[in-house]
C-alpha cells in the first residue's frame, strides 16, 4: 500500500482551495513531515505564497498555509498523492504538465464535471492511477488568496482505475479520513459520476440560461420544469449507455440540492456572467447534444437553454 507524504493540489479554485485547504490546516497541526504542495497562478498565488489559503467553512475562516506554492510544479517533491482540480478547458494542459512528475505509484484524483474525465486524462497519461471520481461541493475564489465554502462538507465517490483492479485503497481512504475528508469508495462510481453529471448539468444550463441561483430555480415553475426536462435527457443518455438511471433520481436530486444556500450558483454561470473568456459549455450543452444525435435521444430542452444562453452571453 502507498503511503502518502507528499499531496499536491493542481488547480487552487473553489474544489482546490476547499480540498486543499482542509489538507493544509490538518497537517500544519499535525506537523509530522508529511507535505502538501499548491499549483496555482496570478493574483491568487501571489496571495497564498503572502499569508497562506484563506478557507471560510460557512461562518468559520481558516488560515492554510501549504508547505509550498508556485506556479512551477518543479521544484516539488514528486507526489504520493495529486488532486486534479482544473476546470475541464485546462485538463490536457495540466496532465501533460504532471505526467513530468509522477511514477506508477502516483494516486491521481481527477476532481472537475464530465463524464470522461478519466478517458481525457488516460488519452495523455500512461503513468499513476487514475481513480475516477465525482464531487459534491458548492465553493468559489471570493478574491485572490481567499475560497468560500457553503452548505454540506464536500463530498467525494470515487472507484478503481480500470488499469489496476488489484489497488488496494485503505491507505487512501484512512488519510482522507485523518485529514477530516468525506471520500467514499465504490466498486462502480460510474453511477454516481453520471449521477452528479445529472446535478451539476442541469443547474448549470437552467441557472446560466436565466440568471437565476439555485434556490430560485428549484422555486420558479418553469424553471424546475427544465430542470426537470434536461434530467430526463441525461437519464435517458445514461440508460441508452447501460447506466442504470431511475427517474427517481430527479426527485432526489431537487432534495440534495433543497439543502444548499439558496443564492448558491454554479462555475459555469458565474464564468459567463463575470465574462471569462474560458467556460465549460462543452461538458454541458454540447455533451449532451452530441451524444443524443449519437444515440438517438431527443435533446430539446437542452438546445432551448443553450440558444438562451448564446442569446445572453454572444462571446460565450
Amino acid at each position: 500500500m502507498q503511503n502518502i507524504k507528499s499531496i499536491w493540489v493542481l488547480g487552487i479554485g473553489g474544489v482546490g482551495g476547499y480540498f486543499g485547504g482542509r489538507i493544509a490546516y490538518a497537517l500544519n497541526d499535525i506537523n509530522d513531515g508529511r507535505q502538501i504542495y499548491f499549483i496555482a497562478r496570478g493574483q491568487h498565488l501571489q496571495k497564498i505564497q503572502e499569508t497562506g489559503l484563506s478557507l471560510q467553512r460557512n461562518d468559520e475562516t481558516f488560515i492554510c498555509p501549504p508547505a509550498l506554492a508556485s506556479e512551477n510544479m518543479a521544484g516539488f517533491p514528486a507526489p504520493d498523492l495529486c488532486l486534479l482540480c482544473v476546470k475541464s478547458y485546462d485538463l490536457e494542459d495540466a496532465v501533460q504538465s504532471l505526467s513530468k512528475y509522477i511514477s506508477d505509484n502516483t494516486i491521481i484524483i481527477p476532481l472537475l464535471n464530465g463524464l470522461d474525465i478519466y478517458q481525457r486524462v488516460r488519452k495523455i497519461m500512461d503513468k499513476g492511477m487514475v481513480l475516477p471520481a465525482c464531487v459534491y461541493i458548492t465553493s468559489y475564489v471570493e478574491k485572490p488568496g481567499k475560497v468560500v465554502q457553503n452548505g454540506p462538507d464536500g463530498r467525494v465517490v470515487l472507484g478503481w482505475d480500470p488499469q489496476f483492479p488489484s489497488f488496494d485503497p485503505c491507505n487512501l481512504l484512512a488519510f482522507s479520513q485523518e485529514m477530516g475528508l468525506d471520500l467514499n469508495w465504490s466498486p462502480n462510481p460510474y453511477p454516481s459520476i453520471w449521477e452528479k453529471y445529472l446535478l451539476v448539468g442541469s443547474f448549470a444550463l437552467v441557472t446560466a440560461a436565466s440568471g437565476m441561483s439555485f434556490g430560485e430555480a428549484l422555486n420558479d415553475s418553469e424553471g424546475k420544469a427544465n430542470l426537470t426536462g434536461i434530467m430526463k435527457e441525461i437519464i435517458e443518455l445514461g440508460q441508452k449507455q447501460g447506466i442504470d438511471l431511475k427517474m427517481d433520481l430527479i426527485e432526489n436530486t431537487f432534495t440534495f440540492m433543497s439543502r444548499f444556500p439558496y443564492d448558491a450558483r454554479s462555475s459555469y454561470q458565474r464564468d459567463l456572467e463575470q465574462g471569462r473568456g474560458k467556460n465549460e459549455g462543452d461538458i454541458f450543452g454540447a455533451t449532451i447534444i452530441r451524444m443524443g444525435k449519437e444515440l438517438g435521444v431527443p435533446t430539446p430542452i437542452t438546445e432551448k437553454m443553450i440558444q438562451r444562453i448564446e442569446d445572453l452571453h454572444p462571446l460565450a
